[in-house]
């Protein structure tokens, strides 16, 4: 017989257990958290840097420290969680199959889901580097894996392809432990690191950067052996001519996450231009009683972040599953225009919706001097000014609803120069 459950959600991470403290403190007894590894915490049991819950728990701290404390809220409510569960299918009437080492193949029939399965790392097939095939190109989160749980330095002479913060962070880390990080290349002309990951990682350890760089070969015979870069062009093509050669045993790669949404996709419910699932402001898919939340509905750049778009998911959850979140005709959608890479929330219940709208987008490239426009037609709502405004930088704003005069039509967001076009 298939199993009931009133919330099951998937992933176990900051987001499946803040998704699932904020549903049980807003009356949902009936919680099962999957996770398919061997522990609660997704990725932050391996983030043993410091730079968490400033904002979640007024204080600094280290990866495995924050999701600690999610894990004893988890547990002090009684939340239930199945370890090594690994989700293999969603359908859209909310029947979730899973198998685990201990359960076998199991069916659920959920009255709501919450998918907050994070995301992935783009890798070495994702961008067909010109060369061998030499063993020593890897992640570079897979390398934070290696070293910070299992104690495994992958190299000691090390490159860095991407400036995303995993790889910032991990440029550090190598050093710290012994190994020479060579220096880091990044394709486009800024980095996509948070400044103070560049500041930290890589200036304090005089770790050089190389900006509108790429690796253009890979050198190695069963083991890596060397790399070369180039300087790219405007259209990202490398420059004959600009090659630098290193001597390295390892290349780690920082080249972008992934929302890991290959479940909501299969079932047909239609993809932003994140790569996650189209929600509204209760964090809702197009299908009644489905959610998202945390990367895998839009890479974040904190934690934090992560925790806060959790909770609202858990408690819109919550009022599904009580009767309180009606699906109304009208909706106001939301659409990413210049200058801004997308928008989340996609559309929002004007009936339903609270006095406060919040916003969260990236802009497509580092700007100074600028204003964020938020219209409706011609109308301007609000503009916001910025002094800067980077990409690795997520932009969260609050509209007051008030300001909306319809419900329905679509809200434009826009970065534009302060002194026009």
């Amino acid at each position: 017989m298939m199993k009931q459950r009133d919330l099951v959600i998937i992933g176990g991470g900051s987001a499946g257990m803040a998704a699932a403290v904020a549903a049980y403190d807003k009356g949902i007894r009936d919680i099962l958290i999957l996770e398919r590894s061997e522990f609660l915490g997704g990725i932050l049991n391996q983030c043993i840097h410091n730079g968490f819950g400033l904002h979640e728990f007024k204080e600094e701290l280290t990866g495995p420290e924050f999701l600690t404390r999610f894990v004893k809220q988890v547990q002090e409510r009684g939340i239930e969680y199945k370890l090594g569960a690994n989700v293999l299918d969603i359908s859209k009437d909310k029947v979730v199959t899973y198998v685990s080492a201990e359960d076998g193949a199991v069916e659920i029939q959920a009255k709501a889901i919450i998918m907050a399965a994070g995301c992935y790392e783009r890798n070495a097939g994702a961008i067909g580097i010109p060369g061998d095939r030499p063993a020593g190109v890897i992640t570079a989160g897979q390398a934070q894996l290696y070293l910070n749980e299992y104690g495994y330095l992958v190299g000691k002479r090390v490159f860095i392809l991407g400036s995303g913060d995993i790889g910032l962070i991990m440029a550090r880390r190598m050093t710290l432990e012994g190994a020479k990080v060579l220096g880091v290349a990044e394709i486009m002309p800024y980095s996509n690191g948070l400044n103070r990951n560049i500041q930290q990682c890589l200036k304090d350890f005089d770790i050089p950067l190389y900006l509108s760089h790429t690796v253009s070969k890979v050198i190695g015979k069963g083991k890596l052996e060397a790399i070369e870069i180039s300087q790219v062009d405007e259209r990202m093509a490398p420059i004959p001519g600009t090659e630098k050669r290193f001597e390295v045993d390892t290349l780690l790669l920082s080249i972008g996450l992934i929302p890991n949404n290959d479940l909501l996709n299969k079932i047909g419910i239609p993809q932003g231009r994140s790569r996650g699932s189209e929600v509204n402001e209760h964090m809702e898919t197009n299908v009644d009683g489905i959610f998202s939340c945390g990367n895998v509905l839009h890479v974040h750049d904190l934690v934090d972040w992560v925790v806060a778009e959790a909770k609202t998911a858990g408690e819109g959850a919550a009022l599904y599953l009580q009767g309180k979140l009606p699906r109304h005709e009208h909706l106001i959608k939301t659409n990413a225009g210049e200058g801004v890479g997308y928008v989340v929330p996609a559309c929002i219940d004007f009936a339903d919706a609270g006095e406060k709208l919040e916003f969260k987008f990236r802009c497509r490239k580092p700007m100074k001097d600028v204003f964020i426009f938020y219209r409706m037609g011609d109308e301007v709502l609000k503009k916001i000014y910025k002094p800067a405004i980077i990409p690795s930088e997520m932009e969260i704003d609050i509209i007051p609803k008030n300001l909306l005069k319809t419900d329905q039509g679509t809200i434009t967001v826009s970065i534009e120069p302060r002194g026009g076009k």
